[in-house]
C-alpha cells in the first residue's frame, strides 16, 4: 500500500517505517501534493493546506483521506462519498490547546490594561465580565469550564446541540465573544455587520476557529477590539485587518505537542482500522525525532507572536511552518 502524506504532520511517517514495513509511505510537501503525486496511493493524510477534491483524487487510486486537523472545511466529503473515498477528521484532537491560548490571550489583554498599556476600546469594566462561547463542542466546551475558574460569567451557544441561549442574547451581553464552531454554509460569516451592531461597543471578539467564520471587512468597520488566529484567504492576510488586531497568530491556537500526538495518532488508528493493519501506540513506540514542547510560554508568549507576524505577514505561512510546538 501507498501512503501520501504531508511532510509537516509529526511522528507518522517514521511510525509507518517502524512498524509497517509493508506500507510505502512517501513524505510531501503541501504544494507537492497534486493529482499526479496521489494517483497510486491508497492513502492521504494532509493538513488544512491541501484542498481535497475532485481535481485532486478524480482518477486516483485513493480510498482513506485523512487531515491531521479538527477542522475538515478543506475536503469535498461529499465528492469522497459518492466515490467511495472513506475520509475522516480528528475531532478534539489539540482542543487543550486551542483553550491554553484563549486562556493566554485573556490574560494578556486583562493584564496589559492596568499596566497603562493603551487598548483602543477595550477595557473590562468589572471584575466579572461576561463572556459568550458559540460553538460548545471539544474546544468550547474546555474554554467555558476555563472561564468559569477565572470567575468570568458564561454564556454558551450552540444551535445544533441545543445547547445555551440564542446568538443575539450572546452579542447584546457578552464584553468577551469566541468563536469555536466549525466552517460550513451555517457558520460562514456567523459574526457578520448584523451579528457585530447587536454587540456591545466595546466587546471583544476573538476568533480561533477558521477565517470564514467572521467577516473580517465588517470586522474592521465595526471598530469592535479582536484577536484572530484564523483569517480569511490564509495565508494572504488583509494588512489591514492583521495591523488593527489585539493580538494576532498565524493559525497555530492548536500547535501543540500533545495536540499533534493526538492527530496523527487518530490518522494511524483509521489507516490500520480501513487495512487491517496491526494498531501502533505512538505513546509505546521509541520515535526518535519526537517534538518535546520547547515553545516560548513565558507569560506574554502572544504579544511576542502578534509582533513577529505584524513584521512579517507576508511571511504567514514559514512562521507557521517553524512554529516551534509548546
Amino acid at each position: 500500500m501507498r501512503i501520501v502524506c504531508d511532510t509537516y504532520i509529526p511522528f507518522i511517517v517514521e511510525a509507518v517505517q517502524k512498524e509497517w514495513p509493508q506500507a510505502d509511505i512517501c513524505p510531501m510537501k503541501p504544494e507537492q501534493i497534486d493529482a499526479s503525486a496521489v494517483r497510486n496511493a491508497d492513502v492521504l493524510v494532509v493538513r488544512t493546506r491541501t484542498k481535497v477534491n475532485e481535481a485532486l483524487l478524480a482518477g486516483s487510486t485513493v480510498r482513506l483521506v485523512c487531515t491531521a486537523t479538527i477542522g475538515f472545511d478543506h475536503i469535498d466529503t461529499a465528492y469522497c462519498d459518492v466515490h467511495n473515498i472513506r475520509w475522516m477528521s480528528c475531532p478534539g484532537c489539540n482542543a487543550q490547546a486551542v483553550c491554553d491560548y484563549i486562556e493566554e490571550a485573556l490574560e494578556e489583554i486583562q493584564n496589559s490594561y492596568p499596566k497603562g498599556t493603551i487598548i483602543p476600546k477595550f477595557k473590562i469594566q468589572n471584575s466579572s465580565p461576561t463572556i459568550g462561547v458559540v460553538g460548545v463542542g471539544h474546544v468550547g466546551s474546555l474554554v467555558a469550564k476555563m472561564a468559569e475558574r477565572k470567575g468570568l460569567k458564561v454564556l454558551r451557544n450552540d444551535p445544533p446541540k441545543n445547547i445555551g441561549v440564542s446568538l443575539d442574547e450572546i452579542a447584546k451581553e457578552c464584553d468577551i465573544i469566541t468563536f469555536h464552531v466549525p466552517l460550513d454554509k451555517s457558520t460562514y460569516h456567523l459574526c457578520d455587520e448584523a451579528f457585530l451592531n447587536q454587540c456591545k461597543p466595546d466587546a471583544l471578539i476573538i476568533n480561533a476557529a477558521r477565517g470564514g467564520v467572521v467577516d473580517e471587512q465588517a470586522l474592521l468597520h465595526s471598530g469592535h477590539p479582536y484577536i484572530l488566529d484564523t483569517w480569511e484567504n490564509e495565508p494572504c492576510l488583509n494588512p489591514i485587518v492583521l495591523a488593527g488586531a489585539l493580538r494576532a497568530s498565524m493559525h497555530i491556537a492548536g500547535y501543540s505537542v500533545e495536540g499533534k500526538q493526538n492527530a496523527s495518532q487518530m490518522c494511524l488508528d483509521a489507516i490500520a482500522d480501513a487495512f487491517g493493519l496491526k494498531k501502533i501506540s505512538l505513546l509505546s513506540l521509541p520515535i526518535g525525532t519526537q517534538p518535546s514542547p520547547s515553545g516560548d510560554t513565558a507569560p506574554g508568549w502572544l504579544t511576542r507572536i502578534t509582533d513577529q507576524l505584524k513584521s512579517n505577514p507576508k511571511g504567514f505561512e514559514e512562521l507557521r511552518k517553524n512554529y516551534i510546538l509548546r
